[in-house]
């Protein structure tokens, strides 16, 4: 229990994959751009993929809840945009966090044959799949600042905190992805239970809702889940254009550090065993 709250060793941790990945940043970034393109590779339409999947998942999205469900929301004070903008909103951090942890669960056991090599530095393997999966979350971002400037001719002041969200998004998925990728090599069913969680979070989120439409006894679950912290701090900086759950900008960082650091120093811990179960 003494461990869990080590501040010193967090800061160790923290500092050491800090310089590790900056020593590394070229291999990082070769290895993530060549997930993204080798995702695609061999089809019909290739790299059109890139842009065009997350294209194809928004629609859906807002195909079904905005127009077949027809959730309405917007046009007041409290609510200043569309209910488009809101699901987008929430769903953009979301859908990044799901496809991080899927690859991630199986970072180290699909590189077997690089892991095995002792002068390879298996940290950079859970850290590129975190930035491939950015790729397609700067997409859908891009799409829905343009979707915004069309429909309501301006964008909020609050779209200028967006890089620090993202940054503090990426220091917790690599934790995360550290998380996994560790346990995934011991335990190869964690594939099986991210896939389920992936599924079944996208609706225990407030991505499609408003948290007051939860029932009472429900609504704590919002704020026992550590990812509806990102997501409220997404919808304020796209959204609302204001503070709306300023607490969330306390609680998002320091989840992320604390998951960043305890990710690592899980990997870390692990590593040592990788050759002899793979």
């Amino acid at each position: 229990m003494k461990s869990l709250f080590d501040l010193k060793a967090y800061y160790q941790a923290f500092r050491e994959i800090v310089l590790l990945l900056t020593g590394h940043r070229q291999l990082t970034f070769e290895m993530a751009k060549r997930e993204v393109t080798d995702r695609y590779l061999g089809q019909s339409l290739g790299s059109f993929w890139v842009l065009g999947h997350p294209v194809v998942i928004m629609g859906v999205y807002v195909f079904v809840f905005a127009y077949v469900f027809k959730m309405k929301l917007g046009g007041t004070h409290e609510f200043p945009l569309d209910y488009t903008t809101y699901l987008l909103s929430g769903l953009m951090p979301w859908i990044c966090f799901q496809d991080a942890m899927s690859k991630s669960s199986i970072a180290i056991v699909s590189n077997a044959n690089l892991v095995r090599q002792v002068v390879f530095p298996i940290e950079v393997l859970p850290v590129k799949t975190v930035f491939a999966s950015l790729v397609p979350m700067i997409i859908s971002l891009t799409i829905l600042v343009i979707y915004v400037l069309a429909s309501h001719h301006s964008l909020q002041w609050t779209y200028m905190l967006v890089p620090l969200l993202i940054f503090f998004q990426v220091i917790a998925m690599m934790g995360i992805s550290y998380m996994l990728s560790a346990i995934g090599t011991y335990f190869r069913d964690i594939k099986e239970l991210v896939q389920v969680f992936n599924v079944a979070g996208l609706y225990i989120l407030p991505v499609f809702y408003l948290p007051e439409q939860v029932p009472q006894i429900f609504r704590p679950l919002l704020y026992c889940n550590p990812f509806s912290y990102v997501i409220w701090c997404y919808q304020d900086a796209l959204y609302f254009g204001r503070f709306e759950h300023w607490w969330a900008w306390f609680v998002f960082p320091v989840i992320s550090i604390f998951v960043f650091s305890m990710g690592y120093r899980i990997f870390r811990k692990l590593k040592t065993m990788f050759g002899n179960v793979l």
